[in-house]
């Protein structure tokens, strides 16, 4: 798409350029063209501007795995509960960290690790104008988040997820600079927004299977009426279904190859 968009300013440009009076049609081509790619960026499960996996690969969903990922983290209060919750279900999941929340709160990302979880990239400071970053400004915001996390964990993450999941066309080219795979997701459960764990549930377990990515928040993440963090109540149900479905969790590490590596091969 990305492509193509090049090729059709080029040749709007030469319209212009050669045919004075379709140069109204060649602004209007152009125009359209920027709604479309506007359009795909704010739709966060689009492959339209690059590779994003909103499932995961099909050698980790023929061993029947599905991925567990929070977002938005850590958070002192929130996490330590979560983690302590994900040992007592025995299940493993993938945090998509804040990389300026993670420096202030080194010890637990560190916790995420050693109790065998994944820690991976969601920016350095979950702007809400990431979408509108262009090229150097996306590399140093990711990159920069690449190092923090780095620098905690003692491992490089090996993919990034937009904030929101917002992006635009130069997000991709980024990404692939870095090693680093979009992650989308299968579905999210709206724990941001959505107070009742029930209404939460519903939303991730609707037509659940083997492949699916899951998400949900330990940073932002919407309280309860009783003032606990939605997933906490939420994840006990989860794994079950996930259970009585015949799937387990594995972290992204497990589930996704590196990029590197894929092209190694």
């Amino acid at each position: 798409m990305v492509s193509m968009s090049v090729g059709l300013h080029a040749a709007a440009a030469v319209t212009a350029a050669l045919a004075p009076g379709a140069m109204g049609w060649a602004l209007g081509a152009v125009a359209l063209n920027h709604v479309a790619l506007t359009g795909a960026g704010l739709r966060p499960r689009s492959a339209l501007l690059g590779p994003n996996l909103s499932r995961l690969p099909a050698a980790a969903a023929s061993r029947g795995a599905f991925a567990l990922t929070i977002d938005d983290g850590p958070d002192a209060q929130v996490t330590p509960a979560v983690l302590d919750l994900l040992d007592a279900l025995n299940v493993r999941a993938t945090f998509f960290c804040i990389a300026e929340r993670a420096r202030a709160h080194p010890a637990l990302i560190r916790a995420i690790v050693e109790r065998g979880h994944d820690v991976q990239n969601h920016s350095l400071h979950h702007s809400h104008y990431f979408s509108l970053l262009g090229p150097r400004a996306l590399l140093r915001e990711i990159g920069q988040a690449q190092q923090v996390l780095a620098d905690v964990t003692g491992q490089q993450p090996h993919c990034f997820r937009a904030p929101a999941g917002l992006r635009n066309p130069f997000l991709d080219p980024v990404l692939h600079r870095l090693g680093l795979e979009l992650v989308s997701w299968t579905r999210r459960g709206f724990d941001t927004r959505v107070g009742n764990p029930q209404r939460v549930l519903a939303s991730l377990t609707r037509e659940l299977t083997r492949g699916d990515i899951l998400l949900l928040h330990d940073g932002h993440a919407r309280r309860t009426a009783g003032g606990a963090a939605v997933l906490l109540e939420v994840l006990p149900q989860l794994v079950a279904r996930c259970h009585a479905a015949g799937l387990h969790g594995e972290t992204l590490t497990e589930a996704v190859p590196r990029r590197d590596a894929g092209r190694a091969a």
